[in-house]
């Protein structure tokens, strides 16, 4: 394993809003993180695999490569009983390619109307790969249980958090403050285990 005196991660990220979720959970590390965005050269990487974890390692390995930094990629989705496990490792495409948002929750809702709440179940999966430049690759992964509602409520938040209730709680994930969120969220719960991990290393 190589060791870096300053931990510098290269995030396999463009989108804004998961950068500030990362940097959030991992300050106060003295992790250095970028985002994909300094990289504007850094290949897309086509989400082919069938899990989480092989799409995450798909992008952290590509972007370790590229880069020659250590890279952290996550893959995340949710996961409703009653579509089968859909919309899964395709959520952020559930609607099409290039599927907004505000499509992939119109479809979820549209998949899930008349479903009673006793049928409502879901959770989020995160799974977190971390490549070094040796082409190791480690996994750390997150979840959290909780149900769909019928309406999107809040304003926090990206994704399908407007409509998800985590277990034992009232409100979406998109109507609670950014440090309520990650102190259960799937993504936070994975990022704990890696900052764990990173600073082992350091």
């Amino acid at each position: 394993m190589l060791r870096f005196t300053v931990m510098e991660l290269v995030a396999a990220t463009r989108n804004r809003k998961k950068l500030v979720e990362l940097e959030r959970i991992l300050d106060g590390t003295g992790i250095v993180l970028k985002g994909l965005e300094e990289y504007p050269d850094c290949p897309e990487v086509e989400e082919t695999g069938e899990t989480f974890a092989e799409n995450s390692a798909m992008k952290a390995l590509a972007v370790a490569r590229h880069t020659g930094s250590p890279s952290l990629a996550d893959d995340s989705g949710l996961v409703v009983d009653a579509l089968s496990g859909a919309p899964g490792v395709r959520s952020a495409r559930y609607a099409g390619e290039g599927a907004s948002d505000t499509d992939n929750l119109n479809r979820l809702l549209s998949e899930m109307s008349g479903v009673p709440d006793s049928g409502r179940s879901a959770r989020f999966v995160c799974v977190l790969a971390l490549a070094w430049p040796d082409g190791k690759v480690e996994y750390f992964e997150g979840r959290v249980e909780g149900s769909i509602g019928h309406e999107p409520l809040g304003e926090s938040g990206f994704g399908y958090d407007p409509v998800f209730v985590p277990e034992g709680h009232a409100r979406t994930f998109a109507q609670m403050s950014a440090g309520e969120k990650d102190s259960m969220s799937h993504r936070g719960r994975a990022l704990l285990k890696l900052r764990e991990r990173l600073l082992s290393v350091k």
